[in-house]
């Protein structure tokens, strides 16, 4: 990946609707070179999907949770049925595995305690393996970024 690459990587970043042709002009080639450049990221993977960045409060209320997870042991098993749960609930937007007293971090949004309830009756409480969890309830997001920093 040359600087050019990264340049594109860094617009579409910030707003994947733009035209090829406005692209082109932002990072100094011609369409035709730059549409080139995008199908080769695409292709090597590196541009995995293009998405809709939602606005959490023209939906309505919601709540944003952190959730510190420690398992009961370290296993693989117990940890991919965990991973598993986790891939198929939808409250679930970030899941890190992580190193130091804690094994996993979620990210979780639900509209509601209730919904909190639900989530982890469906997901924590399910299957076992888990030690115990920590719930950080976020007052106020601060800084919500989806761009990943690009340097060269």
């Amino acid at each position: 990946m040359d600087r050019l690459d990264l340049r594109i990587l860094d617009q579409l970043q910030r707003d994947a609707s733009l035209t090829n042709q406005a692209l082109a002009e932002r990072v100094g080639l011609s369409p035709s070179a730059c549409l080139k450049r995008v199908r080769r990221l695409k292709a090597r993977g590196v541009i995995q999907r293009e998405v809709a960045i939602l606005a959490p409060e023209a939906l309505g209320t919601s709540l944003h949770m952190v959730v510190e997870v420690i398992m009961a042991r370290d296993d693989r098993a117990l940890y991919r049925d965990f991973v598993r749960r986790v891939e198929a609930a939808p409250e679930v937007t970030q899941c890190y595995q992580v190193t130091g007293e804690v094994d996993f971090v979620l990210i979780v949004s639900v509209p509601d305690m209730r919904g909190y309830d639900r989530f982890c009756e469906s997901v924590l409480y399910a299957g076992g393996g888990m030690h115990k969890f920590r719930t950080l309830i976020s007052r106020k997001r601060n800084k919500f970024e989806t761009r990943l920093p690009l340097s060269g």
